[in-house]
């Protein structure tokens, strides 16, 4: 099975733990281990947040600070790289989808980061899933899936267990237009209209336990929502 990993940087990198780091090596070398093909897309993170924000405050523009975040998330699959069997993953972070694509053809592991300018890496993560034809992509998130209200301000929000993805688009859309992107659906709307066009099933769970997202992978067992094609 052809699988990408989409990891939030909150999540693989909330500091910088070698631990953590290679508890998700461990996790990524299970999967390939088990016959999946991965591609694994890395955040940004705390770590790309800091630094945009001393950018910004230093009087970088827009396109500058997107730079800066593209290149934190490269770092951090580097990271993510060192701790990964050298003889399982591509030496390399891929800066393209192409590039991506070829390894993965040469049946190894492919970690990367961002790609290009005003573009977050849910939607590289969704891009390199349409581009490979993967058959599934897991989003590995800091909140445990998508809610119909922002969790950290509405008590009673509740957790949808499955939507389709042109739901998932309204959804997103709804919040940006209320001023609050991503609240209650922790992947963004470039993403979520990707998967919409390309038909692939998603998951969208809490990451913060890597063994949890390998039971997703392997196992198909997990709290979280299945975002499914509308002909599904």
């Amino acid at each position: 099975m052809k699988t990408v990993l989409s990891i939030g940087g909150s999540v693989l990198v909330p500091d910088l733990d070698a631990g953590r780091v290679s508890d998700y090596a461990d996790v990524v070398e299970s999967l390939a281990a088990a016959g999946h093909d991965l591609g694994v897309v890395v955040g940004g993170g705390p770590t790309a947040r800091e630094y945009i924000g001393a950018a910004r405050s230093l009087g970088a523009n827009e396109g500058e600070l997107d730079q800066l975040g593209i290149d934190t998330t490269r770092l951090n699959a580097r990271l993510l790289l060192a701790a990964l069997d050298e003889d399982l993953a591509s030496p390399t972070v891929p800066t393209n989808y192409e590039e991506a694509a070829e390894s993965l053809h040469r049946d190894r592991v492919v970690v990367m980061g961002g790609v290009v300018p005003a573009q977050t890496t849910d939607a590289v993560s969704a891009a390199l899933a349409e581009y490979v034809d993967a058959d599934r992509l897991v989003f590995a998130t800091s909140v445990p899936g998508v809610f119909d209200a922002d969790p950290e301000e509405d008590p009673d929000a509740g957790r949808y267990e499955e939507m389709t993805a042109s739901d998932l688009v309204e959804l997103v859309a709804s919040g940006e237009s209320l001023g609050s992107a991503g609240s209650n659906a922790p992947i963004d709307l470039l993403a979520a209209k990707v998967l919409d066009r390309s038909g692939i099933e998603a998951v969208v769970l809490d990451g913060t336990d890597p063994e949890a997202v390998e039971r997703a992978v392997l196992d198909n067992d997990y709290e979280g929502t299945r975002i499914t094609p509308d002909y599904d």
